[in-house]
């Protein structure tokens, strides 16, 4: 049965804001049944809303994905209610804004083990789940910060170079199995998410992503493609490109660069008084924080990158057909 021809069943983690609900969302426009987890309780119940208007079917599971046994127990009363996963997006996080030497060691624990060990439960659930039947597609939701770090959020740089290197391990050991599961990454520019609004910070502005700030949207619909298609890894807009390629080429120059511009890019002009933020616990349970941030009038909705990403073999080919034409015809006017 093709994949668009039947419901899937998708699990998704830090489902209740953000990408990881607006991937619900457009899973369930497909008719997908989703099963939605995440700490807040108003924000699950929210995003079950959203699932089930746009046509799909939402299971919320609360859920600390810090916890193995949590997420273990999530994938079970997953497939108890919804039936066997096809799907597992590893999305969720937590961080702190803070320099290194004002984050305590209790913070860069706590952001690792929800951001990093957070994507190493929920993998290890859908293997338990996948393996065996030799099929499912686990997306690893990571970021241009997967590859090059900056200031004021060196643990959620931190985890997210570590799930780089955690998912290339488990690829290689899929490979050697001749394995069915396929695994995926999608790496995110800076996004208009509620994140910013609700994360622990340290600093004397309101946070805010470095521009330029794209839509959860933009995310979601990399999202639901690479769960089609099972590429290895794709960059959803240019500035994670440039990030990518800057590292490679110049790290020293990044360095200093950040240094300099790294501060003010990651704060508003607004004053702000340091936050506890949801770093460990949710924040008001009767609050639903929604898909977007504060952000929606600087954020755009749309991503040549991504586009130019998802069609690059049928673009390839079609310039090898041009190049082979050009190369003919010019031997024919010699």
């Amino acid at each position: 049965m093709s994949r668009s021809s039947r419901q899937r069943v998708v699990v998704i983690t830090g489902a209740s804001a953000g990408v990881g609900r607006a991937a619900a969302i457009a899973f369930a426009g497909r008719g997908d049944k989703v099963a939605l987890l995440a700490r807040g309780a108003a924000g699950l119940e929210g995003a079950r809303a959203d699932v089930e208007r746009a046509g799909g079917v939402g299971l919320p599971l609360p859920t600390d994905v810090a916890s193995a046994a949590s997420v273990e127990a999530a994938a079970e009363a997953c497939e108890a209610e919804l039936g066997p996963i096809d799907v597992w997006v590893n999305n969720a996080m937590a961080t702190v804004f803070a320099p290194v030497a004002a984050t305590t060691a209790e913070e860069f624990r706590r952001a690792t083990e929800v951001t990093y060990l957070g994507v190493v439960h929920g993998t290890m659930s859908a293997l338990r789940r996948m393996r065996p039947r030799d099929r499912g597609a686990i997306v690893q939701v990571g970021s241009a910060l997967s590859y090059r770090g900056i200031p004021l959020q060196a643990a959620y740089c931190g985890a997210k170079h570590a799930i780089n290197g955690f998912t290339e391990s488990l690829r290689c050991e899929l490979f050697h199995e001749s394995s069915g599961v396929r695994v995926s990454m999608v790496q995110l520019p800076a996004m208009n998410t509620p994140q910013f609004g609700w994360s622990r910070s340290k600093m004397p502005r309101q946070p805010q992503p470095v521009p330029p700030i794209f839509q959860p949207e933009v995310a979601a619909r990399a999202i639901v493609w690479s769960a089609d298609h099972g590429r290895r890894e794709i960059h959803v807009a240019l500035p994670t490109i440039k990030a990518i390629v800057g590292e490679k080429v110049a790290p020293g120059l990044l360095d200093r660069y950040l240094g300099a511009t790294g501060y003010d890019a990651q704060q508003t002009d607004e004053p702000s008084a340091e936050r506890d933020g949801n770093l460990f616990q949710p924040l008001d349970e009767n609050v639903d924080p929604g898909v977007h941030g504060r952000f929606d009038d600087r954020a755009s909705a749309t991503s040549r990158m991504l586009w130019l990403s998802k069609h690059r073999r049928a673009l390839l080919s079609a310039g090898g057909a041009v190049a082979a034409g050009a190369a003919t015809l010019a031997r024919r006017t010699r």
